[in-house]
């Protein structure tokens, strides 16, 4: 049936924009670039919620007329998100979040491939949602193999093709990283899986408000925040064809793969929501990737010492991540925090991970000082320049306070071993800044560090300097990382 409630509101769209953006997308004239994580409530979705409230209270399981009003309203709920994904309605059901689509997505199908194998393959750069789900199913008894990516984050089809094997059941891809918005062969590692029989779940939550994803995939999950939708509503899709055995108790609503009573009004204000960020996402992607261009290309020459990281190319148009040298990650987003910037960060460099962004770290590319920045739609140009102008004077205040080093030092001396046992990310870093010059040319400065972000960030930091980082043994109590002065 015709989703009638989502035609109406949509049709104030284009006027609605600058009110999203000016009024939930930011505080007074706080610009919020941070829609990676969760983007404000589109004003699609406010009015669906509101008139969904009163329109869609009842159990659409019931019989009587506000029963059939409320399962109207889901059935053009379900018809309008089913259209977006790609799939037919009968194979998309509601969840309580996107995390939970996933975690059922991966136990359903695993279940239903049992007598095939127990074997899982993953990326390394999936969500946190997939990757729990993985070390779950090897606590259980399965095995996982997770397939590496190249500096840009992308995994490649022939790895996930070498990675399959006779009782692998089920292999799992995202459609673009959420920290680094490098979108992934989805397309071509589909048809790797088809030819080898194995399904293939796509986590699709930072991509689906821009485009269906491409390819035959078979299981597909999503997450309605993520586009501007209220947050407790998934979707989770699963292909006709697909074995796939419910992992919760048996429940007569959706389908049994979400148990509980649905939450109408959400599901209503997701699904009218996405088809009107899909209206918009052609003009938005353009001038989104145009402002995501200038952000790349004047980052490194406004602050010095600065890697911006993901694929140039094949990304999501609205969101870039850089890290910069001798930074603490969280000192860097609380100083962009008070100049009126509310950006997110991978870096290890926080007070709740001692350990780097496993997408970083997957990529092997430097940690420290780890900026995202993803640009809701609306956002004006003018924001954007404005946090250029701030970028520079914030890293600049945080690598003085840390005592990051001066240009030009250099002095002749031995080889140093440099202690900094017991410091975090970015000091080690730092210190060895500073003493590089303090050896000749041809000798080296061997980094004693416990911390795990310098694996990292200390081979990162030698291709950033052109010093020659001679590798790393074993040390008491840590790891003994050599770097050899060529300049």
């Amino acid at each position: 049936m015709p989703w009638r409630s989502a035609d109406r509101v949509t049709e104030g769209v284009g006027d609605c924009r600058t009110t999203w953006y000016r009024g939930s997308g930011s505080v007074g004239n706080v610009p919020y670039f941070d829609v990676a994580s969760t983007a404000p409530l589109h004003p699609v979705a406010r009015q669906a919620l509101l008139a969904a409230l009163d329109e869609g209270w009842a159990d659409p399981a019931r019989l009587y007329r506000e029963g059939r009003r409320a399962r109207m309203l889901l059935d053009a709920a379900r018809e309008t998100a089913a259209e977006a994904v790609g799939c037919r309605a009968d194979e998309l059901s509601f969840t309580s979040s996107g995390t939970r689509a996933v975690h059922t997505a991966v136990a359903g199908a695993l279940a239903g491939r049992r007598r095939t194998g127990r074997h899982l393959v993953v990326s390394a750069v999936e969500h946190s949602s997939v990757l729990h789900a993985a070390e779950a199913h090897e606590a259980d008894g399965g095995t996982v193999t997770e397939v590496g990516v190249d500096r840009t984050g992308r995994a490649a089809p022939e790895a996930f093709r070498a990675a399959l094997r006779g009782d692998t059941a089920l292999a799992c891809l995202q459609s673009a990283n959420h920290e680094v918005g490098t979108v992934q062969p989805v397309a071509e590692v589909a048809a790797v899986c088809r030819d080898a029989g194995v399904p293939l779940l796509v986590d699709a939550a930072q991509s689906l408000g821009w485009e269906p994803v491409a390819g035959d995939w078979s299981l597909l999950a999503a997450s309605s925040h993520k586009w501007g939708g209220p947050a407790g509503v998934g979707l989770l899709a699963v292909r006709k064809g697909v074995r796939f055995a419910a992992p919760a108790p048996a429940d007569e609503r959706e389908r049994g793969r979400a148990p509980g009573f649905e939450n109408l009004p959400a599901i209503v204000a997701a699904a009218a929501s996405l088809r009107a960020v899909r209206a918009e996402a052609d003009a938005e992607r353009k001038r989104l990737g145009a402002l995501v261009d200038r952000i790349r290309a004047r980052v490194p020459e406004l602050v010095p010492d600065v890697d911006v990281v993901g694929d140039p190319v094949r990304r999501l148009p609205h969101l870039v991540t850089f890290s910069c040298l001798y930074v603490d990650g969280e000192a860097l987003l609380g100083e962009l925090d008070r100049a009126g910037f509310a950006v997110s960060s991978g870096s290890s460099c926080t007070s709740s991970t001692l350990t780097p962004s496993h997408v970083l770290r997957a990529m092997g590319v430097l940690s420290e000082g780890n900026v995202r920045v993803s640009l809701p739609l609306g956002v004006p140009e003018s924001d954007v320049d404005r946090f250029l102008e701030v970028l520079p004077g914030a890293v600049r205040r945080v690598r003085e306070h840390l005592g990051a080093p001066s240009e030009g030092v250099r002095a002749d001396g031995p080889d140093l071993v440099l202690d900094t046992l017991g410091k975090r990310c970015p000091i080690p870093v730092i210190e060895l800044a500073k003493v590089i010059g303090d050896v000749p040319v041809g000798s080296t400065v061997t980094v004693l560090s416990d911390d795990e972000a310098a694996r990292l960030d200390i081979p990162a930091w030698c291709a950033m300097r052109d010093q020659e980082y001679v590798g790393e043994r074993g040390a008491p109590d840590g790891t003994a990382y050599v770097v050899r002065r060529r300049t």
